[in-house]
């Protein structure tokens, strides 16, 4: 109507009129959540497009544990997101830290809540065995709480953008292999969110006595979600 009548300008100056009389949305106040050191770790799948073996396309997945206070990672690659490799990847990032957080944070998985009603949950009898075995105790956080998934979508984008971006690699083995290099080296030498004058290395050497030894007897499932006998890790020791 107004260009109609001679007006030149765009609709920015209008949308600023509109925007002065427009209810503005309450804010909602948050309490900074933060957790104690040795006590928790945050759980969940990532998916990362498909790769190609051969003439089959696999989906290329991604096993992601994140300790939340030191934020301290860790990261390996399978070609699905089957149990046997859910339970594979906890024991081997149990057996890589040589410790186990006191609490397990999961999302909706499969592999983890079979059901939930209302706040009561009904977690994957084969997650509570491993979680019986290594002492840990699982939880299911809020994923549409944006406070109680801070650590899991900081550490999503750090994946994404700083690793994984324009990365070349002959296959999941040396991709693994690559996870396992930048976890311990550029990833750990970032600067920790709970104290930024240290690196997460740091803080993570730091906490890592506070955590339950890791059992050196390995998690022997005992349903249809058994794990390869390769995949079983020989120790798991402070050392």
């Amino acid at each position: 109507m107004v260009r109609e009548r001679g007006y030149r300008g765009g609709s920015d100056h209008f949308r600023s009129i509109v925007a002065r009389f427009r209810p503005r949305p309450v804010p909602e106040a948050y309490l900074r959540l933060r957790t104690l050191a040795g006590e928790q770790a945050q759980c969940d799948w990532a998916h990362f497009g498909s790769i190609s073996i051969g003439k089959a396309t696999r989906p290329l997945m991604a096993f992601v544990m994140v300790l939340s206070y030191s934020r301290h990672l860790f990261l390996r690659f399978y070609l699905n997101g089957a149990m046997n490799n859910f339970l594979r990847g906890h024991v081997e990032a149990f057996t890589a830290w040589g410790a186990v957080p006191r609490v397990v944070l999961y999302d909706n998985l499969k592999s983890a809540v079979l059901e939930r009603r209302a706040e009561a949950i009904r977690f994957h009898p084969t997650l509570l065995e491993l979680a019986a075995h290594y002492r840990f105790q699982p939880r299911r956080w809020q994923s549409r709480a944006g406070t109680k998934k801070g650590a899991w979508n900081e550490r999503y984008v750090l994946l994404r953008d700083r690793f994984f971006a324009a990365r070349q690699f002959k296959d999941i083995r040396d991709l693994n292999a690559q996870a396992t290099t930048w976890c311990l080296e550029e990833a750990a030498l970032r600067g920790c969110p709970e104290d930024r004058d240290r690196s997460v290395r740091a803080v993570f050497a730091e906490e890592r006595p506070l955590y339950y030894r890791c059992r050196t007897i390995p998690f022997p499932p005992k349903n249809g979600s058994r794990m390869p006998s390769r995949a079983r890790p020989r120790t798991c020791a402070l050392t």
